[in-house]
């Protein structure tokens, strides 16, 4: 029996979709790396109950350390970006969260950076605050080991493909780390939206919207390059067809990420078939009602998409590109200072 909702939220479901296609599919994943990092800080007394955690973020982080705080007695402050929509911000006020939210912003660059300024004048304001560095401390790793043992212990030692979208890199990164640990042949096939810096896409603009949480205008100490064998490039409206596919064919409803993911992986199975492709869908699709799946009837038939593979970023083309990046360092953009 589980002892906080926190436990139940991040233990995800292992689907199969089809013969060679699985679905990891969490209600909010980053409840796992939060709810393990907080743990680590208490159990090595870096914090203690009571004390403040803080940290920036898009929106699902800001639920999952939220979370954590209030299952261990934690205080927590989040700097939050523009996307952050009513519904969370009332949870994050029940659940007794600060949250400070930036004004809007003409870029994604500059309300990142803007956010993190913010985390560091809090910092100096308050020493005694604990900052998380979601994006920066690998204690962000830690909640993933026990993933990838279910993973491992459920797929039998399968040649497995492993599917998801970047981000901060923790839950891609992690995973791959703890199931190669095993001795298990794992791929790591990498998502990411057009204007990333994390793999140099920064130069291609999506004329829609960049993808939220899958990448970044700015480097990322937790992204470990040398672990992504193949990388996918995907538009918005390339997601949206793999969202809509998702839950049209499998009813799965999942986020915009998600749907990017999905279409890398059929890809990458179709590619390999003698392959176990199995991608992570991080979230509900409940924030993407409006954005995506009410335009629902527009999306192409995932049939009919494709992508371009190219040599090297500079290559890149919309709505979707794969290349193989083979472990290679991160690009000049992606190092952090």
């Amino acid at each position: 029996m589980d002892e906080h909702i926190s436990e139940a939220i991040g233990r995800p479901d292992l689907i199969r979709l089809d013969d060679g296609l699985l679905c990891l599919r969490f209600e909010t994943m980053k409840v796992v790396s939060a709810l393990a990092a907080v743990r680590h800080l208490l159990d090595t007394g870096s914090v203690r109950r009571g004390d403040t955690l803080v940290d920036s973020s898009s929106g699902i982080y800001a639920y999952a350390l939220a979370l954590a705080c209030h299952r261990y007695g934690m205080r927590c402050h989040i700097v939050g970006s523009t996307t952050v929509d009513n519904t969370l911000r009332t949870q994050l006020d029940v659940l007794g969260a600060h949250l400070e939210q930036m004004p809007p912003s003409s870029s994604l660059k500059h309300d990142q950076n803007r956010r993190v300024a913010r985390v560091r004048e809090i910092l100096r304001e308050n020493p005694d605050f604990h900052w998380m560095r979601q994006y920066h401390d690998d204690i962000h790793y830690l909640g993933y080991e026990a993933v990838a043992e279910h993973i491992h212990d459920r797929t039998a030692g399968d040649a497995l493909t492993f599917v998801g979208g970047v981000g901060s890199g923790a839950s891609t990164g992690a995973l791959a780390h703890y199931l190669r640990k095993r001795s298990v042949d794992v791929r790591l096939v990498g998502v990411q939206p057009y204007g990333s810096v994390t793999f140099g896409s920064e130069h291609v603009a999506d004329p829609e919207i960049i993808i939220a949480g899958i990448g970044s205008s700015i480097p990322f100490g937790n992204v470990r390059h040398d672990l992504y064998d193949t990388l996918h490039w995907l538009a918005f409206d390339a997601a949206l067809s793999g969202s809509v596919d998702l839950l049209r064919r499998h009813a799965v409803f999942a986020g915009l990420s998600t749907g990017a993911a999905y279409l890398a992986a059929q890809w990458e199975r179709r590619q390999e078939p003698g392959r176990t492709a199995l991608f992570i869908a991080a979230d509900t699709g409940h924030r993407y009602v409006d954005t995506v799946f009410a335009r629902h009837r527009k999306a192409a038939r995932i049939e009919d998409l494709a992508p371009r593979s190219v040599r090297g970023t500079d290559e890149l083309t919309l709505p979707w590109s794969r290349m193989s990046w083979d472990g290679a360092p991160a690009p000049a953009g992606a190092v952090l200072g």
